[in-house]
């Protein structure tokens, strides 16, 4: 099976799914507040979802690598649909809630599988490209989705849940149809027979490339929670020049992610991508301190993402290189670590930011040093296990 063929598919599948979990952004606060939430419960219904896919990623991962990755994605994609129409008909907080719990525990089998699938299809040199690619389309959906979602709240609130919900199940119809099965029956096999842990893959020097990511998506959604305050204390902005600005630092990084990731990683190799891309993404953080007006804002934001964006199609790239786990196993505990980030992140940026405007963006810095040096140990403790292998 041809990657070249698969990938743009992928990247279609990917993409939906983005939109529609995008499309219902920036209408949730307003459907929860219309049924009494508190800014404390909505924080926990936009955590409840990254908790369980925190529990569930690595589960649906190794799932994929002993039933094969179409079935897992396809319970994946259909559990997103079942649950964005259980947003649309809820009438009560607590169905909301129940709504978000089955579709991070079911949806969180989307991303580790598509990134082993991409694993499996692609060679050792291009599988850069392949997570980019991946990456890119995430990114993209993520611009569009709540672009669309903005926009036909308008007509009424239960709307863009009904959309988010049909294109899931268009994108559940693609899967089912034209994409074919990637793992051979003989890997499938081989999977089944192993009994081990959901920690297995974090092993050995490997552990500290899963740290790092998390680091990663701390500084990350610290930022995210943060920076509309920021922007508004700093430069006087207001959300629809947020949505301007992250919309142009989304096109950056998914540009980057589609078009440059592949070629780099090539050519220099996986390990010199993601520490120039944590390198872009510190100076990225120093200089969101530096934000005065709409133009700088949105200079400093897209250098940041410019060097995020590549950091986790690489590290993706590099764990299912080198994990023995099998591929779904490694994507599935990096999801995890990402999803782990996502929970922490906005209370920790939103309490230092309530310390201090500039602290999320300091403390991000840090974190991305700290990602940095964490590199060096890994590319040591690689160079040791590998003179002593030879």
């Amino acid at each position: 099976m041809e990657s070249k063929k698969v990938l743009p598919i992928l990247f279609l599948i990917m993409f939906l799914v983005m939109v529609g979990f995008g499309i219902i952004i920036p209408v949730m606060p307003f459907f929860a507040e219309d049924m009494g939430a508190n800014p404390t419960e909505l924080g926990l219904l936009m955590a409840v979802y990254s908790f369980m896919q925190l529990i569930s990623a690595p589960i649906w991962g190794r799932v994929s690598d002993k039933i094969g990755r179409k079935p897992v994605m396809m319970i994946g994609i259909l559990g997103l649909s079942v649950s964005f129409i259980l947003m649309a008909i809820s009438s009560q907080l607590w169905m909301l809630f129940i709504a978000r719990i089955i579709g991070g525990l079911l949806s969180s089998a989307n991303m580790p599988t598509t990134m082993a699938y991409v694993a499996d299809i692609t060679s050792e040199e291009d599988r850069g490209k392949g997570m980019g690619i991946i990456g890119a389309a995430t990114g993209l959906g993520f611009i569009f989705g709540p672009a669309i979602g903005g926009l036909f709240s308008k007509t009424s609130l239960n709307m863009p849940f009904y959309l988010a919900a049909a294109s899931s199940f268009i994108t559940f119809l693609l899967v089912l149809f034209v994409l074919k099965e990637s793992l051979s029956k003989e890997k499938r096999g081989q999977h089944a027979d192993k009994k081990s842990s959901i920690w297995s893959s974090f092993s050995g020097s490997l552990s500290i490339l899963y740290i790092l990511q998390w680091f990663i998506s701390l500084s990350l959604s610290g930022l995210e929670a943060s920076f509309a305050y920021f922007a508004a204390k700093k430069a006087g902005l207001d959300a629809i020049d947020l949505g301007y600005i992250f919309m142009i630092m989304g096109f950056g990084s998914a540009l980057v992610q589609g078009g440059l990731v592949g070629r780099f990683s090539k050519k220099y190799g996986e390990g010199t991508v993601i520490q120039g891309g944590i390198i872009v993404s510190t100076i990225g953080f120093v200089l969101i301190l530096l934000v005065n007006s709409f133009t700088t804002a949105t200079i400093f934001l897209t250098i940041f993402g410019l060097g995020n964006g590549v950091i986790r199609p690489c590290v993706s790239a590099l764990l299912t290189k080198k994990s023995t786990a099998g591929h779904g196993s490694a994507t599935g505990l990096l999801s995890s670590f990402d999803s782990f980030g996502r929970i922490i992140g906005p209370p920790l940026g939103g309490w230092l930011f309530s310390i201090t405007a500039g602290l999320p963006y300091i403390s991000g810095a840090i974190l991305s040093i700290l990602a940095l040096m964490l590199y060096q140990v890994y590319r040591i403790k690689e160079k040791q296990h590998r003179t002593i292998s030879h």
